[in-house]
């Protein structure tokens, strides 16, 4: 399944790129402040209109390992943000990326769920086995966001990479799909299920 369905939690949702999303995009990926703790320094205009070209490619390559999708505010299709999904080359396996909210966002504070909506969309129809995730070990508000997504500490990547002119440790963190999905609320359990949002919400 190559399309993604809208992905509908209480306080966000998540969808496909459209081409009139690129400003805001390219906006996230030069902005001195947002690009901080990314695993890629700040980019010019150009690059984040490559990046965001490529991006909004994803959707037509077969097999599909790439899952960059908007971030909206419940009742506004306008890109808040983004988030994305890197489905590894062997297992079941799968990392979360990108978690980017633009300043002023209405949904900030809810980041976790947009990462919990797209785990239920790759726990479920993308049938993945386990999802991690990483940080910056300096970024000392994403590990509160990391529990409440549903991911578990794993270990520290010592210099994983490379930006703003030193190398970064990276904390890991990771769910498996049995575990997550006992604790998965009724939104998530209508995504796993297969339904891209409940009746009536």
């Amino acid at each position: 399944m190559n399309h993604v369905p809208e992905l509908r939690g209480e306080h966000l949702w998540l969808r496909e790129l459209h081409a009139n999303d690129h400003d805001a995009f390219a906006r996230i990926l030069t902005h001195r402040v947002l690009t901080r703790y990314l695993g890629t320094d700040r980019m010019d205009t150009r690059q984040a209109h490559d990046t965001f070209t490529q991006s909004l490619a994803q959707r037509h390559t077969h097999p599909r390992r790439k899952y960059t999708l908007a971030v909206c505010a419940p009742d506004d299709d306008t890109l808040v943000g983004t988030m994305g999904l890197l489905v590894e080359d062997y297992g079941s396996n799968a990392m979360l990326t990108s978690l980017v909210l633009l300043p002023g966002a209405p949904v900030r504070g809810h980041g976790h769920e947009a990462g919990r909506l797209l785990m239920a969309y790759g726990f479920g129809q993308l049938g993945l086995h386990r999802i991690w995730a990483g940080h910056r070990s300096d970024h000392h508000h994403m590990p509160k966001v990391m529990h409440a997504a549903g991911l578990h500490p794993e270990a520290t990547l010592r210099q994983l990479f490379h930006t703003q002119g030193c190398w970064h440790d990276v904390t890991t963190y990771a769910a498996v799909a049995p575990e997550w999905k006992r604790l998965a609320g009724a939104r998530e359990l209508a995504i796993l299920d297969g339904a891209p949002r409940l009746a009536g919400t």
